[in-house]
């Protein structure tokens, strides 16, 4: 009762506060009485300050359910889009029973660290598969290696230049992007010139678009089945969030 008073008094006292100079004229408190309100909350709150953090508490919670809501709205009317993408960045068994979306930066390193746990999953599930969703955030070589990834399409090596790729030891930049790139095997000519393509920047955009409406401001980012995967994780979990999207 005590608490239901404090938070009553103010709310009254909030509401008064914020009025204009005409309406608070009105106000049915006094300045003696809002002083006395000021001081019972001020005292109120130093005793119980577990009423600030459980406010804040409340609020923060509040915000993550609308952003959860949000994103599971925008995943259901995206599907086509998320899980069966036309722009050819599938790997695995195209016809899966299961699918894992990944927004990822050929630079990230919590990327690399997951990388030969999902390649494992890759050889020992035959039925999964994994749309690659290219997101270069962490600069202009990110960008490079994007470029030439999607650009590698056209020569039927996407799948071998991206393992080659995030499988890569340390920082990309752009000139062991382009020697990676040749002991791929790729013809470097054509490659360097497909990397021009507007429909490259194209995907890139519209990736970037859509990490945005899905609040992704990081990677990795996974889509396992429905579940949104903040983060890196590890083999096991990836077992078992693949085993629950498959029930």
């Amino acid at each position: 009762m005590r608490l239901l008073a404090a938070l009553l008094m103010l709310s009254l006292f909030g509401a008064a506060g914020t009025l204009p100079a005409t309406a608070a004229e009105k106000s049915a408190f006094t300045e003696v009485q809002k002083d006395e309100l000021r001081k019972f909350v001020r005292e109120y709150l130093i005793e119980n300050p577990e009423v600030i953090s459980d406010s804040i508490n409340a609020l923060d919670a509040k915000a993550e359910k609308t952003k959860v809501d949000k994103r599971n709205t925008i995943i259901s009317n995206r599907k086509q889009e998320l899980f069966n993408p036309t722009e050819g960045t599938i790997i695995g068994n195209p016809k899966g029973d299961v699918t894992v979306v990944e927004f990822f930066d050929y630079n990230c390193g919590y990327c690399k660290a997951m990388f030969a746990a999902m390649i494992d999953l890759l050889k020992e599930d035959p039925k999964m598969r994994l749309v690659l969703k290219e997101y270069p955030i962490l600069g202009p070589a990110s960008v490079t290696a994007t470029k030439a990834a999607l650009a590698a399409r056209k020569q039927g090596k996407y799948s071998d230049l991206h393992l080659a790729l995030l499988g890569h030891k340390g920082s990309l930049t752009d000139a062991n992007i382009m020697e990676i790139a040749e002991k791929t095997g790729l013809d470097m000519r054509k490659l360097q010139n497909d990397m021009k393509d507007p429909t490259i920047t194209d995907v890139i955009v519209k990736n970037h678009n859509l990490a945005d409406e899905l609040s992704i401001d990081g990677t990795p980012s996974l889509l396992i089945g429905d579940v949104f995967v903040p983060g890196a994780v590890s083999k096991e979990k990836l077992v078992e969030y693949i085993a629950k999207a498959r029930k």
